[in-house]
């Protein structure tokens, strides 16, 4: 069975926010955002571009003709604009670089809209391209991999190959807020893992890391692609709404672990799988299911990312338990995990779903004053529903 967490001793420092509200607007804490302005602060003398930013600055031109038009940090002969004026750098844009060497923003300048493109320098050959294009053309509502836009080659390395996604932000940031979102949640990630695996396609890394989600019914005026915590120009903080009244779409991303079946070929292979090594058939030699490795790292992620963090959802241990079945033989393939989890979600009373998550670690003082604020923040929306006639954008179930 799914372990149950310890709760956290009295007098532990507590991080969770009313549903609806910003991890910031918590009382007596230093916020993220003002944390990241001054991480920033330390790198004021970074006059010159990063060995690893190099690579973007001399494709600058060539992304340019592609009709995307990278950060003014990256063009050729860039100066830093805090030099000749009285401003901190840390207050300016281009003093921000990248988060991930492969992976930078980018404006399309069709229709102005922020891109993320992904430099994929194989080390080993993979299919990563191929998969992710192939999955991004399949137009049904349960897809939920991420959408290639474009793909092309490097013009002077043939082996590099460039693919263009819209901009995302990790599905936990901002936090969760309502247990209504976990469960929409949880029915989002089986569905995109039954559709993938409907079309024979392994992911090999289902976890926190390949999991992010279009934010943009919660944060309307956007993000920084880098400064998650800001608006566009990188030094406003970001106020995001409340995902339970704005449902967001949660995204499968990165590709390069998976494995593209035949039909009729076994589901039996060897050497596969990402990051969370802790499937237990990875201990054996025999060759194993990789349909049941993603139906495992995702048990993993409602385990270690929803049920040990927060209080009140026990509804998700039996599924849990079913989803990392130690013998894969006896584990749930995707569809029997996603019929035995609808099952489960109709025995939630709907009643809970703006429930707030509390998490373990609260203290008693914390949590009442963070339930006190969300009823108070639950009162105001429904007025203003009430007085407006905004449309109930909320996430329920049947």
């Amino acid at each position: 069975m799914a372990s149950k967490p310890l709760s956290a001793p009295s007098g532990s420092p507590g991080s969770t926010q009313p549903a609806g509200s910003s991890s910031s607007n918590r009382p007596g804490s230093l916020t993220t955002h003002n944390m990241a302005v001054q991480l920033r602060k330390l790198y004021r003398y970074q006059t010159v571009l990063y060995n690893h930013e190099e690579a973007w600055r001399d494709r600058y031109s060539f992304l340019l003709s592609k009709g995307y038009r990278l950060r003014p940090r990256y063009e050729p002969g860039w100066s830093p604009s805090w030099l000749n004026i009285d401003i901190d750098p840390a207050y300016c844009d281009d003093s921000i670089d990248t988060v991930l060497p492969m992976v930078l923003d980018a404006n399309r300048i069709s229709d102005n809209i922020t891109v993320c493109i992904k430099r994929i320098d194989p080390k080993e050959i993979t299919d990563e391209v191929k998969i992710a294009t192939f999955l991004s053309s399949i137009r049904d509502a349960k897809n939920h991999c991420v959408q290639i836009s474009d793909a092309f080659r490097d013009p002077v390395l043939p082996k590099v190959e460039y693919i263009v996604m819209p901009s995302l932000r990790p599905f936990y940031n901002p936090e969760f807020g309502a247990v209504g979102e976990v469960v929409d949640f949880v029915t989002q990630m089986i569905e995109g893992m039954e559709f993938m695996h409907k079309h024979l396609v392994a992911h090999g890394d289902l976890t926190t890391q390949n999991i992010m989600m279009d934010a943009r019914p919660i944060l309307p005026s956007g993000w920084h692609f880098v400064a998650h915590h800001c608006t566009p120009d990188g030094v406003t903080e970001i106020s995001p709404l409340a995902r339970i009244d704005r449902p967001v779409r949660y995204i499968i991303i990165d590709f390069d672990c998976s494995a593209r079946l035949s039909p009729g070929q076994p589901h039996l292979i060897r050497f596969f799988g990402g990051r969370d090594g802790e499937p237990p058939e990875y201990k054996s030699r025999d060759p194993y299911d990789p349909f049941k490795i993603d139906v495992f790292t995702l048990g993993n992620v409602f385990y270690k990312d929803f049920y040990q963090k927060y209080e009140g959802l026990d509804f998700l241990e039996t599924l849990i338990d079913f989803m990392k079945t130690p013998n894969f033989r006896q584990r749930p393939d995707a569809e029997m995990a996603m019929a035995y989890w609808l099952n489960v979600r109709k025995h939630i009373d709907v009643g809970r779903a703006r429930w707030r998550l509390q998490q373990r670690k609260e203290t008693m003082g914390e949590r009442i004053l963070y339930d006190t604020v969300a009823f108070a923040r639950e009162g105001v929306q429904r007025m203003k529903r009430m007085l407006t006639g905004e449309k109930d954008h909320r996430v329920y179930w049947s």
